[in-house]
């Protein structure tokens, strides 16, 4: 949540700052604000509600003259999102200034007792706490060791930024379970709460650590744990392509990212199979931890726990090894008990999602051993866990996943044809015909792709809908699951993904002409399973239509039967995608429910990179 970006060096940091925060609104745009140092100790600071534009409006025609500033753009946890409450914070004197993503735990008794020595507040945040302990101990100590037994003082998950006009050129920086990121360049420096931020102006970075602070000058960086002793700067290269980062002519981000589905299933499956003789191989993942498995737990949150239990109907067909899915937010607080050999795979996008961490730290506790599915390189997730699969979708930005999804699907897939072919449950025949469909997925995805004009026609008619149902059976559950959340989340309808089979059960009552329903029935009626959820999907479909519900039905293009018989006895609208194995047809069914979620929201004069109350990584729980 929230996004620090911070610049010391020789050119203006304004403009530079400005540009940092533009690339990290999709962390949150309740409120936004710079402070800016001068070399005269003049402190300059402008805080906005609202997005990056308005605080960009605000300086326009400013000349703010200091090359050595912070920036930061809110997700509110503390306090109304309003000017006071934006970041950044100054202390009583005026002389420091600080950004902070995450939430201070214990900030009430600490402003109580600050309070008491005679500090006084201007805000409702916990932030403010933070520079007001830096304050006191700056009365003996530099800038680097008061940020560092500030933060002695505080609990929970946070990344701060700081500076002092009594330190010019000066930015200290801690990382506490919240992602910071420090960027080298020539005679500069940067920190950011992501890479992408970064990417336009250097691709050399060190991904701080838990615990670790530091001190960026335009010459130096010096990097110290917790109790003060350095650390050896860790620089990497980052190989992600500025050119990801831009829309690229697109409307939105999202639009974009929706298109480079087929790249990210091609470059995610291309990364761990051999394409000669047909093996899998994670790179980073020991084969041990395939081993003995009799057991597999799967955590994740949102968009991911979709593709969990996605991971879980495979898994459990292909390898034959019980796997339960459990909500991270919920996985700690049940007190969960792990079997000796169990695997635990967490599944988050960002890498830092607080509740998925939580959840891996009670496996870890339990001396489970974790396998972790992410996009992000150097997260915290990657240094938690045993080993880690990344997906190769590269950056995102609009803040509903897309692309990440897809990925996430992709390598699920590559999972249990792994785990099925190593455990004798799977014939090197059956995991060769599916590795050969998986390589020509990405074409028919892009053909799906094309097909604008059907998805706008049913975002018309349904765009007015205050209400929606989705269903799907088997394996097309998970993507009902997530074609909903993403109807809620970029058009604010309320939409509710069900089993099908679950319709009897209470879910009917909600049927009427103004619900529009999505039926998934794109099933491979070439096997009897995929048969049978298609004729019992059908009977699901006709029921709705018989309460006078509208219907959109999701179905495989090469069926003319299928077609005929939703369209001519059913009277439904259709989508249809390419045909493909009932594994498969998940990566393809998703594409016309994000279009769709993305018309719809678009007619309706939604933000779909930044919905109302979203961030992008949740690190707060």
């Amino acid at each position: 949540m929230c996004g620090i970006i911070g610049y010391t060096g020789t050119r203006p940091a304004v403009a530079l700052l400005l540009e940092g925060l533009k690339r990290l609104e999709y962390r949150g745009y309740d409120s936004a604000g710079v402070a800016v140092a001068d070399a005269d100790g003049q402190l300059e600071v402008y805080r906005v509600q609202g997005r990056v534009d308005r605080l960009e409006e605000v300086l326009r025609g400013r000349l703010v003259r200091g090359t050595h500033g912070i920036g930061h753009t809110r997700w509110a946890t503390h306090g109304r999102p309003n000017e006071e409450n934006a970041h950044p914070h100054r202390d009583c004197t005026g002389q420091v200034a600080i950004v902070h993503n995450g939430v201070i735990e214990n900030y009430l008794p600490l402003r109580r007792e600050l309070e008491r020595r005679g500090h006084h507040f201007a805000s409702e945040t916990d932030t403010e706490v933070i520079v007001h302990l830096v304050e006191e101990q700056l009365r003996e100590v530099p800038l680097l060791e008061a940020v560092r037994r500030a933060a002695g003082r505080l609990h929970g998950l946070f990344a701060v930024a700081l500076l002092s006009t009594k330190e010019p050129g000066v930015i200290v920086a801690l990382r506490q379970g919240a992602p910071l990121v420090v960027g080298v360049g020539e005679g500069e420096c940067w920190v950011a709460s992501d890479i992408p931020a970064l990417l336009p102006f250097t691709r050399r970075m060190h991904i701080l650590e838990d615990g670790e602070l530091a001190l960026l000058t335009p010459q130096t960086v010096r990097v110290l744990d917790g109790m003060g002793r350095e650390r050896p700067l860790r620089v990497q290269p980052i190989l992600w392509d500025p050119i990801l980062i831009e829309r690229g002519g697109y409307r939105h981000f999202m639009l974009k990212e929706i298109h480079e589905q087929p790249r990210a299933v091609r470059e995610t499956v291309s990364a761990y199979v051999d394409p000669v003789i047909g093996e899998i191989t994670f790179e980073g993942v020991s084969e041990e931890t395939f081993e003995q498995v009799e057991e597999i737990v799967i955590v994740a949150c949102g968009t991911s726990f979709h593709a969990g239990l996605f991971g879980k109907y495979l898994l459990e067909e292909a390898a034959r090894i019980r796997v339960e899915v459990e909500l991270a937010s919920e996985f700690r607080y049940r007190r969960p008990v792990l079997r000796e050999r169990a695997l635990l795979l967490a599944i988050t996008q960002s890498g830092e999602t607080a509740d998925t961490l939580g959840a891996v730290r009670e496996a870890r506790g339990q001396g489970v051993r974790v396998l972790a599915l992410t996009n992000v390189f150097g997260s915290t997730i990657t240094r938690e866990a045993d080993g880690v699969i990344y997906t190769r979708a590269g950056p995102e930005i609009g803040v509903a996943a897309t692309k990440t999804f897809t990925a996430q699907l992709a390598v699920l897939v590559l999972l249990a044809l792994k785990l099925g072919r190593g455990r004798g449950t799977l014939s090197a025949e059956r995991v060769r015909f599916l590795l050969e469909e998986l390589y020509r997925l990405p074409i028919r995805m892009e053909r799906m792709l094309e097909r604008t004009r059907e998805v706008e026609a049913a975002a018309r008619r349904f765009s007015g809908a205050r209400n929606a149902l989705y269903l799907g059976r088997g394996v097309l559950y998970p993507i009902a699951l997530e074609g909903a959340l993403k109807l809620k989340e970029l058009s604010y309808i309320h939409a509710e993904g069900c089993a099908a089979g679950e319709m009897k059960h209470g879910v009917n009552a909600l049927l009427e002409e103004q619900v529009p329903v999505v039926v998934l029935a794109a099933y491979d009626r070439g096997e009897e399973l995929g048969r049978v959820l298609y004729e019992r999907t059908f009977t699901n479909l006709l029921e709705v239509r018989a309460r006078g519900a509208p219907v959109l039905a999701i179905v495989h293009e090469a069926d003319e039967e299928v077609l005929r018989a939703c369209r001519e006895e059913a009277g439904a609208e259709v989508l249809a995608i390419p045909p493909a194995s009932r594994w498969l047809t998940p990566l393809l069914a998703i594409l016309p429910l994000q279009l769709l979620a993305y018309q719809i929201a678009v007619r309706r004069g939604c933000d779909v990179d930044q919905p109302r109350n979203l961030a992008k990584s949740v690190t707060v729980e």
